[in-house]
């Protein structure tokens, strides 16, 4: 049959509207992603919430942990003379801890200054030895305070010895001059136990000794120079306390701490005082004042003998308040003296001006001055410098501006 234009024309619109809807239909192939669309997105990971790293706080160093890295000598088990003094000293738990904790503003100021010198941390310990950290008075040509320094060592060191004053007992100068010492012993001998050989029987005699014997082994621990046997065991003691603080646990002690307020620091006086009134001041008991500063002998803070006072840092301030609020006209012997401050020739200021200006002030490191130096000069603690300019040792450069003073 012939299919003819006219016939198709009925059709054409027909076949037009299907092929548009041809056009309109997806394929099964073209609908598939969108069907699966939404798996392609990932829910979960908008979800959650973003988390940044986690902060690591930094290592806090306590006292302790630093008394242990400064330790040069040997350990517990070195020799059994050394364990068994330790046992005797933790014999009673409660009352070492008792002790200790009583000795801790002396120990940890003495710490300083043995780091200062670069002495073996054993040292730090030596006055336990001595006295239990007890500022005892010398009697005629006996020897006195924490070191048990005899007067005639007391003048070597170059220790101030008379009737109104006695260097011997006075925490900060007598620890200097020990350390000094002891570092110029390690300087000749170059072996930390021979340095306290030297301390306990004389510097002389032991270099007699060394020159004649040589310098002793490693081992045995505790050299067999011939020495007295009490200073054999002044080594051992030593030691023994060492071992103590490197394994508390193994005696069943537990080493206390104290805050950094509690922590002994300088401050300077401009006059000579009644021990009473100085005691008011710094809202200190008058014992407290005393043993602190045991080097005065009388009831007076004599500031021709020295210029400063020990005080526990919580108590400093307020005594600094008290003489700012206070002129300072005579002194016990009559004589005026000028106001003096921690400051470097800045203006003297009264009052509340005075302690907001002390609160901003800083410190320009000049060649050589260390941490310990500067700390000691504003009457703060090594620790409180650190915080205050986020120092994480005790390395200095020349002309860092250091602040010394904070709110806390």
């Amino acid at each position: 049959m012939t299919v003819t234009n006219r016939s198709l024309r009925p059709l054409l619109p027909a076949l037009s509207m299907l092929l548009t809807a041809c056009v309109g239909v997806p394929s099964p192939s073209l609908r598939q992603p969108a069907i699966q669309k939404p798996a392609i997105k990932i829910p979960q990971a908008t979800a959650q919430p973003v988390t940044s790293p986690p902060v690591i706080a930094p290592q806090v160093v306590d006292f302790w942990q630093q008394m242990r890295g400064s330790f040069a000598m040997s350990d517990c088990d070195a020799d059994p003379s050394i364990l068994t003094w330790a046992e005797r000293y933790t014999k009673n738990p409660e009352r070492f801890e008792d002790q200790l904790r009583e000795a801790m503003p002396q120990l940890t100021y003495v710490r300083e200054v043995a780091a200062h010198y670069d002495v073996a941390g054993e040292f730090v310990l030596l006055p336990w030895i001595e006295s239990g950290f007890q500022s005892l008075p010398g009697r005629k040509n006996r020897p006195a305070g924490m070191w048990q320094i005899m007067p005639l060592t007391a003048n070597r060191m170059g220790l101030r010895v008379d009737g109104r004053y006695d260097a011997r007992l006075d925490v900060d100068a007598s620890a200097n001059a020990v350390m000094k010492m002891l570092r110029q012993y390690h300087d000749k001998f170059d072996d930390w136990r021979v340095v306290d050989y030297a301390y306990n029987t004389g510097e002389f005699n032991v270099a007699k000794l060394v020159e004649r014997f040589g310098t002793p082994p490693a081992e045995p621990v505790i050299p067999h120079l011939p020495v007295k046997n009490v200073t054999r065991e002044h080594l051992t003691r030593m030691l023994a306390m060492a071992c103590v603080v490197r394994e508390p646990g193994r005696f069943n002690v537990t080493l206390p701490t104290i805050s950094d307020e509690q922590h002994l620091v300088q401050v300077s006086i401009s006059h000579s005082m009644p021990i009473a009134q100085a005691a008011g001041q710094a809202g200190v008991p008058v014992s407290t004042l005393k043993n602190l500063n045991a080097a005065f002998r009388g009831n007076t803070m004599d500031a021709g003998a020295v210029s400063y006072l020990m005080l526990p840092a919580n108590h400093a301030q307020q005594f600094r308040d008290s003489l700012v609020q206070q002129p300072s006209t005579a002194t016990t012997t009559g004589q005026p003296l000028n106001s003096t401050d921690n400051s470097d020739d800045e203006p003297k200021q009264t009052n509340s001006s005075a302690s907001s200006a002390a609160r901003g002030k800083t410190h320009t490191v000049k060649s050589g001055e260390s941490l310990w130096q500067i700390a000691r000069r504003y009457s703060v603690s090594s620790k409180k410098l650190q915080q205050w300019n986020h120092l994480h040792g005790q390395a200095l450069k020349p002309g860092q501006v250091l602040k010394v003073s904070g709110s806390d």
